[in-house]
């Protein structure tokens, strides 16, 4: 059961009152849970990403330990531009599609250490 974290922005009061149901909420808007199961994890995010389709507004990000993952990393995001972690290397990166005024959609990538 790995460490989940949630991280939200401009939420209504539901779904910071949701998550601190479940998850202590150890700053504003940011809940953490050092054993949370896959199970209850995929529990929250279908109660959150149905309200989102009901109420869309602000933002949220999920975190979690996953092996499978580049870097190990789980994310899964609403209102957020989509990103994707990648590894190039060993060094994690983000990727995130970047809309040009004169173009398509290009890939920009910004580095984290893993």
């Amino acid at each position: 059961m790995p460490m989940t974290l949630v991280v939200t922005r401009d939420v209504p009061p539901r779904y910071r009152g949701f998550l601190a149901s479940v998850m202590p909420e150890v700053a504003p808007g940011v809940y953490v849970m050092p054993k949370l199961s896959k199970g209850v994890r995929e529990r929250i995010w279908t109660v959150l990403s149905d309200w989102w389709d009901a109420m869309p507004g602000g933002s949220i990000l999920m975190s979690w330990k996953d092996e499978s993952a580049p870097g190990g990393l789980g994310l899964q995001a609403l209102g957020l531009p989509p990103v994707e972690l990648a590894d190039l290397d060993g060094l994690l990166v983000v990727r995130r599609a970047a809309t040009d005024s004169d173009g398509p959609s290009q890939e920009v990538a910004s580095s984290h250490r893993s």
